[in-house]
């Protein structure tokens, strides 16, 4: 069945913001008098919310201290991003261009803030290019979890048959597995081709328009 629905992850998917998050978790750590972890271990965290993420860096916090990583972390993001603007995957604008002259919805789930996202998106002026966005705030759970795209299917009306999850990350493959639908893995993110398909992932691409020969080969 052909692909009306595509369910995007943000971070890593979309926009490029690796460096000002690995970044910002360091000084983060830095300030906090943490010990400051390297790019890899920093980066594996992405895709989790800010506290999540701060939880697996070090386990043995306790939750005072975790919220106030998270709130210092914000803080330092949004001067990191201010400096350094990061921006879209090459390729991304084109084909959300080409994705909606094919008729194919096009929405966003992902474990950054509402608030966050709205301003990136618009930034990067594509925020018009998405229907539908699930943000932090909008699920009581999250991925790997199902609930964002169980969410976006009902809410949208569509069936589990013509989705597809489209991400860099593990999760977002197991969020997509979970709730029914197929999967697609990135890997100009954050996780290479082997954990892609280690997690279940349907089909792995190396640049963003190779979505449009995926959904161009469906029958």
């Amino acid at each position: 069945m052909k692909t009306k629905l595509l369910i995007f992850d943000f971070d890593g998917t979309i926009m490029d913001t690796r460096k000002p998050i690995v970044s910002a978790k360091q000084e983060t750590a830095r300030r906090m008098g943490l010990p400051v972890l390297d790019e890899e271990t920093c980066a594996a965290t992405i895709g989790y919310t800010a506290q999540v993420g701060f939880q697996k860096m070090y386990p043995d916090l306790d939750e005072e201290t975790v919220e106030q990583c998270v709130s210092l972390y914000r803080e330092i993001f949004d001067e990191t991003v201010q400096i350094e603007p990061p921006e879209l995957f090459p390729g991304v604008a084109e084909t959300l261009e080409k994705l909606e002259e094919m008729d194919v919805t096009c929405t966003i789930a992902t474990a950054r803030n509402r608030k966050s996202l709205l301003a990136f998106l618009t930034q990067l002026d594509i925020r018009n290019r998405f229907t539908y966005i699930l943000a932090q705030e909008d699920t009581t759970l999250l991925k790997p979890n199902g609930e964002p795209v169980e969410k976006t299917l009902v809410d949208l009306s569509f069936p589990a048959e013509e989705a597809m999850v489209v991400g860099d990350m593990p999760m977002d493959i197991l969020m997509g597995r979970n709730a029914g639908v197929r999967t697609c893995g990135v890997t100009y993110g954050n996780a290479s081709e082997e954990t892609l398909l280690s997690a279940g992932a349907d089909y792995v691409i190396d640049t963003f328009d190779e979505l449009l020969r995926i959904l161009e080969e469906e029958t």
